[in-house]
């Protein structure tokens, strides 16, 4: 029989109590929820809508599932010989002291465990690695950091262990299975100081591949969540990614972590109802990244607002009424003045208009003359009339007709006289590239634009309006209902409540009275309302984004609370950003700060060696980031001969590489233009797949598409064709060739670019 350390069993009894009080926590929520079908009897539970309530303890439940899987990771023990305990979310026993029995790794005194060193051991005298399956405890690790006596350890010291190392490494050398994890086991010190970096401004993490951008943004949103929780929750966090397939890449790892009042999008999907994925060619896409078309969307609203030059006489009760020029044009300033958009300033102009048609009617002849002290009432009656008149109606809303975004932005576009209106400053040619049929799908890069059109147009309609008057008055009342309820009913453990109320906020309380919105959740509410600001944005590869894009990002979080995450030697659109201030300076020049990643921690040295010529191509002052390990397998090629076809000799080279793994993931990546890969491909190995995702062994995909994704083993195919697709080429091919975990292959029949060493490459 296999002896347990005393150190495991002493970890396993401490991870029992952890579960039982996790097992606790489940059923009373669970009881909660299942309460909730109450009918509206006067208890606390029925002063909120059933299904809404429902709602917010299913989402407690899943955070509470999310914790299931190790629940408690780590430990330090303290100088002042305080033991603690480390873990997904914070929990304290049951006993009348309340004692922390689990600290959430994103707690202030949580920091140690990421940053303490043998030089600086921040007061910790061992730090502990717990190695568990499901509920049981397998193995632990230990780091001592100094002696008791305060002495530091000594570095050379082996028998001391490497336990930190070691789970990163095995971390690192773990198949992937198409989703992205957490790594709040192996934060590593410069990722740490990221995460707990101050939120105010701008933070802009530059890194190179690998380096753990993505994940480590995705951190830095939960750490903020737990530590600003009453400024972000009632706000949310937005996450934008580069695309569909890399949102569902990272989709788990925010739930896994505790959270849910977050929001993912794409630029495609960032306006709500809209989810473009057409992309404009490289020409069109960089016109419309350009900020100038804010000015040409605001010529397009004013282009709409189209008064005479000459009077129209309108059909009137018997009579007419004149619209004058100089009559329309005052109620025009007027409208202007008032500092709304086009939608709204609407009923100012109209009022105006009214108003000048009733003196007119007053003034007609068999009117009697009004008396001053009658006149108001007399106007008014006449102003009503004439507002409910359909032939007054008509000619008006030919004046200054309500516009969406959508006929807005669409009519602009395929419309030479409207696009020669607002475009004036566009060469005849750059206006022709603008131009498409229409009706024709709205692309990626037209959604800024539709951004800027809604804004510019004002779309909210009185039905939104009342709501919103509504919600503010159930908002008053959800305060009052805190204060009422919150302090008693959470000392009692029989009511239920003072759970559920510790995890909302007023606003999550009027939120649960609200019939017309989305149920219950901060980020469910969010994702439906374009004139949402968010507490917080996060923007993954955002070295791709237009400056109109950053213009609707923006415009989101007004106090520009942003981690901007990326890395400008991986640009690959065309619109794309140069460097951090050309994309940042015109929304914010004195409130971003840059800070960098250092190390490589998925791409092995060998790979790195041969990516590092490409990234010196694109601009020579960059520098790779240093890879944590060596593999031990050189980067390989095999050169299809002038009769053979390169599709199947990537898809007989594909296949013979899936049947040397047992799990993992392996991809093909290639220029976008080759449809004939993923057929051959799928000849030799059916389940191969033109999407990434969980479960899928083998893929096939363009190489902008597995942007921000990563796999054990990638085929890249055609390099020369992938520098020959874009204005960025060669970013792209130091993407392609940084994805691979564990290894890279090159299928080529033209010649390799000159930035690829042959030298480093095996034939085969």
């Amino acid at each position: 029989m296999e002896t347990v350390s005393p150190a495991v069993q002493a970890e396993q009894q401490h991870l029992d109590l952890l579960y039982r009080l996790l097992d606790a926590l489940r059923r009373r929520t669970q009881g909660l929820k299942d309460a909730a079908m109450w009918e509206n009897d006067g208890t606390p539970a029925g002063l909120f809508n059933r299904d809404a309530l429902q709602f917010r303890y299913a989402q407690e439940l899943a955070v509470l599932a999310a914790a299931e899987d190790k629940l408690c990771f780590g430990r330090l023990d303290m100088a002042d010989g305080e033991g603690i305990h480390l873990g997904r979310m914070g929990m304290v026993d049951d006993s009348p002291a309340r004692r922390q029995v689990l600290m959430d790794w994103r707690a202030p005194l949580a920091a140690p465990f990421y940053t303490a060193t043998t030089l600086d051991p921040q007061g910790v005298i061992r730090r502990r690695h717990l190695r568990t399956s499901k509920r049981t405890v397998q193995s632990v690790s230990d780091e001592f950091l100094q002696a008791p006596d305060g002495d530091l350890a000594d570095e050379s010291d082996t028998s001391l262990g490497v336990g930190g190392d070691t789970a990163l490494l095995d971390a690192l050398n773990a198949p992937r299975t198409g989703r992205m994890g957490d790594i709040i086991e192996t934060i590593q010190s410069e990722q740490d100081a990221i995460i707990r970096a101050d939120r105010n401004g701008v933070l802009v993490v530059q890194g190179g591949p690998g380096t753990g951008k993505t994940v480590v943004a995705l951190h830095r949103a939960a750490y903020l969540l737990y530590t600003y929780r009453e400024r972000l929750g009632s706000h949310g966090v937005l996450v934008i990614g580069p695309s569909r397939t890399f949102l569902s890449y990272i989709g788990q790892v925010l739930p896994s972590l505790g959270e849910t009042s977050v929001v993912l999008a794409t630029m495609g999907t960032l306006l709500p109802g809209m989810d473009a994925t057409a992309v404009d060619v490289p020409e069109v896409a960089t016109l419309k990244g350009r900020l100038a078309m804010a000015t040409v969307i605001d010529n397009a609203v004013l282009d709409r607002q189209r008064m005479p030059r000459r009077v129209r006489v309108v059909p009137y009760d018997r009579g007419t009424v004149r619209l004058e020029p100089s009559l329309l044009r005052r109620a025009q300033r007027r409208a202007w003045s008032s500092r709304l958009p086009h939608n709204r300033a609407r009923s100012v102009f109209v009022r105006s208009v009214i108003d000048g048609l009733a003196r007119q009617v007053a003034q007609r002849p068999g009117v009697r003359q009004l008396d001053p002290e009658v006149a108001a009432p007399d106007l008014d009656e006449i102003r009503r009339d004439l507002a409910e008149d359909t032939t007054v109606q008509a000619a008006l809303v030919d004046l200054w007709p309500i516009v969406t975004p959508q006929t807005l932005v669409g009519e602009l576009l395929s419309d030479a006289r409207r696009l020669r209106v607002a475009a004036p400053r566009l060469s005849e040619q750059q206006r022709a590239a603008l131009l498409r049929p229409a009706g024709s799908p709205f692309t990626v890069s037209d959604v800024p634009l539709l951004d800027e059109a809604a804004e510019m147009l004002g779309v909210i309609g009185q039905q939104d309006r009342e709501r919103r008057r509504a919600l503010a008055e159930e908002l008053a009342y959800a305060r009052d209902t805190l204060q009422a309820l919150g302090s008693e009913q959470a000392a009692s453990d029989d009511s239920g409540i003072g759970f559920t109320l510790s995890m909302l906020s007023a606003e999550d309380i009027a939120a649960l009275h609200d019939t017309e919105g989305p149920t219950g959740q901060t980020s469910d509410r969010a994702a439906a309302d374009r004139e949402w600001t968010y507490g917080h944005v996060i923007v993954d590869e955002a070295q791709e984004l237009s400056p109109m894009a950053w213009r609707s990002i923006f415009r989101r979080c007004p106090l520009k609370s942003m981690t901007v995450v990326g890395d400008i030697a991986q640009t690959s659109d065309a619109a794309g950003a140069t460097s951090w201030a050309v994309a940042l300076d015109p929304h914010g020049r004195d409130r971003w700060r840059l800070a960098e990643l250092t190390v490589n921690y998925r791409t092995p040295e060998e790979i790195m060696a041969l990516a590092a010529p490409v990234l010196k191509a694109i601009n020579p002052a960059l520098e790779s980031p240093s890879s944590v390990r060596a593999t031990g397998v050189l980067p390989w090629a095999v050169t299809v001969p002038a009769e053979a076809d390169v599709s199947s000799t990537v898809a007989a080279v594909t296949a013979e590489a899936a049947m040397e793994m047992t799990e993992g993931q392996l991809a093909v990546l290639h220029a976008g233009d080759d449809g004939e890969i993923l057929a051959a491909v799928r000849e030799r190995i059916p389940d191969a797949s033109g999407e990434a995702g969980p479960g899928r062994r083998v893929v096939v995909l363009d190489v902008r598409e597995a942007k921000g994704l990563e796999f054990d083993r990638v085929v890249l195919a055609e390099p020369a064709r992938i520098v020959e697709a874009g204005p960025h080429g060669l970013g792209d091919l130091y993407v392609a060739m940084t994805r691979a975990t564990q290894e890279l292959g090159i299928v080529h029949h033209q010649a390799l670019p000159p930035v690829i060493d042959p030298e480093l490459l095996e034939r085969r």
